[in-house]
């Protein structure tokens, strides 16, 4: 028991040591690459594809680029592609002019328009309408937006970063995903790895989630070595 205390205080200490960014967990060399790819790429401004599962912790890889980098004071803006209503993304993303469409009683800026001089995250990248993907190209590539009913087009200063929990390769074969927007987005790839090949920062997960969680005057500060087995043996799915 004092032994297993013991260890507990050093993840506690790894924890509040750890080389990560934006509340990101683990000190695996997987997830060391990662955090040497976020501050490498925080550093620039070209467009950053972030892939991996469902749960390993796209966004907040996404926030952490922004925010270690020059940009940090002004907007993150993130879009959940695949949320979206079909119809609606083209002008939540590009906006419209007032009568472009029923219901557009106003003018309204788009998010790469208002996420000016910051950064757009397009989470689940792959989840996007095929036309609308050729009209988002065009907006990377020209650097300028044309909104919805509007006759002139707008400069955007927004940088791009996009993620996908998809098999993007096989998006662009089908035919589902372009594959001149892939290489567009494509600048720098980071690769999330799932949690089930990064078991050992499972113990500093379970350490942070027990700080977390716990009612402050009842603080859980430990588990059993039995659950802790059974915690590592798990392949987790839905990862973090």
């Amino acid at each position: 028991a004092i032994e297993l205390d013991q260890e507990n205080r050093v993840l506690r200490e790894q924890l509040r040591s750890r080389p990560g960014f934006g509340g990101l967990i683990g000190v695996s060399p997987k997830m060391q690459r990662v955090y040497k790819m976020i501050e490498k790429v925080s550093q620039h401004n070209y467009p950053v594809l972030i892939l991996g599962e469902s749960g390993t912790g796209k966004e907040l890889v996404a926030r952490s680029i922004h925010f270690s980098g020059a940009r940090r004071k002004k907007p993150f803006v993130p879009v959940d592609c695949s949320a979206l209503v079909p119809t609606l993304i083209e002008s939540e993303l590009f906006g419209y002019v007032k009568g472009a469409f029923t219901g557009a009683v106003q003018t309204r800026q788009g998010l790469l328009e208002s996420g000016a001089d910051g950064t757009i995250f397009l989470d689940e990248i792959a989840d996007m309408p095929v036309d609308l993907q050729s009209k988002l190209l065009r907006a990377l590539q020209e650097r300028e937006i044309k909104p919805v009913g509007a006759v002139d087009r707008v400069a955007i200063h927004v940088r791009v970063i996009a993620a996908t929990n998809r098999d993007i390769e096989s998006a662009i074969r089908s035919g589902a995903f372009r594959q001149d927007l892939y290489f567009r987005l494509n600048v720098v790839s980071i690769k999330l790895p799932p949690l089930r090949e990064r078991k050992s920062d499972i113990p500093l997960l379970v350490n942070f989630f027990l700080e977390k969680f716990s009612e402050p005057g009842r603080p859980f500060r430990s588990i059993s070595e039995d659950a802790m087995r059974r915690l590592m043996a798990y392949d987790w799915p839905g990862n973090v």
